[in-house]
């Protein structure tokens, strides 16, 4: 379980609830392998941080286009849907920015697999979209 900081800013209600319903649309479009609708809640060049093979950290910038390549072979192009259980911490550090922790259970084709990763969302208008993806175990695939 991940214990919030005191950040000094507390969200409200509402926009608490807006985190929720924005990983909802994601957890939704990633589950029906729509790499493309995923691609749209995103703001690019899209920031990933990870590490890599090696133990070392890494970083990289994608464009859409590499973040649809990439997500595509990722994903998959299963006939199933892709569940996912998962409980999400986000951190306000304003109205405008949140880093999200999420401890995840993704199921696909009968196999289970546990994650945890963060994201930086900002808010954009009236909606968020991710603009830094950090999640160990994918700094090879970032060059």
């Amino acid at each position: 379980m991940t214990v919030l900081p005191d950040t000094a800013y507390q969200p409200t209600d509402e926009e608490l609830a807006s985190i929720q319903r924005w990983f909802a649309a994601y957890d939704d479009a990633a589950g029906r392998r729509d790499v493309e609708r995923m691609a749209d809640l995103a703001v690019f060049p899209l920031n990933l941080v990870s590490d890599d093979a090696g133990g070392q950290g890494a970083s990289g910038q994608w464009d859409r286009e590499r973040f649809v390549r990439t997500m595509g072979r990722v994903m998959g192009d299963g006939a199933e849907d892709i569940t996912f259980g998962s409980t999400r911490t986000p951190v306000f550090l304003g109205p405008a920015i949140a880093v999200v922790f999420t401890d995840s259970v993704m199921t696909s084709q009968g196999h289970t697999q546990r994650l945890r990763y963060a994201d930086i969302l900002v808010r954009r208008g009236d909606s968020w979209a991710f603009q830094t993806m950090i999640q160990s175990g994918w700094g090879d695939r970032l060059g």
